[in-house]
């Protein structure tokens, strides 16, 4: 299953920097967001999965799961994000989860984990969204 991004325009999403890393979310929920992304076309120079591809993969489903939790009747934006690299990655595609660990009034933050296609974690991130109202008309 392809990304879907709610509210945007289809013709606007090949512009989203997760299409160009070719991040694909497979699961949707409140407890629980997966997603894949090629590790070809998103290396750094020492042919190693990037480790900015790798926090675009972290806060793309950190997001998702954070506004899933959050509801539709409010925002969330990215307050702070935190990667930790364990392993390189020079080829195939690597997994990434997000799960909430606290979901507050005013705070969403969710656990990461990124495994390659042998189950080894290549990275483990934190995010924490802030929470606010959305405006009327949004």
């Amino acid at each position: 299953m392809t990304a879907v991004f709610p509210g945007i325009p289809p013709e606007f999403v090949d512009q989203l920097l997760p299409t160009k890393l070719g991040i694909e979310i497979t699961q949707w929920s409140a407890d629980r967001v997966v997603a894949t992304m090629p590790v070809k076309g998103n290396l750094q120079p020492y042919g190693l999965l990037h480790g900015g591809a790798n926090a675009v993969l972290a806060e793309t489903i950190g997001s998702a799961c954070a506004a899933l939790n959050a509801g539709l009747d409010r925002a969330t934006m990215g307050l702070e994000l935190s990667c930790t690299h364990h392993r390189g990655v020079r080829e195939g595609i690597v997994t990434g989860v997000a799960t909430p660990l606290h979901v507050g009034r005013g705070t969403v933050t969710v656990d990461i984990v990124i495994t390659d296609e042998q189950g080894r974690r290549s990275c483990t991130a934190r995010l924490t969204c802030v929470v606010r109202d959305r405006p009327p008309g949004s």
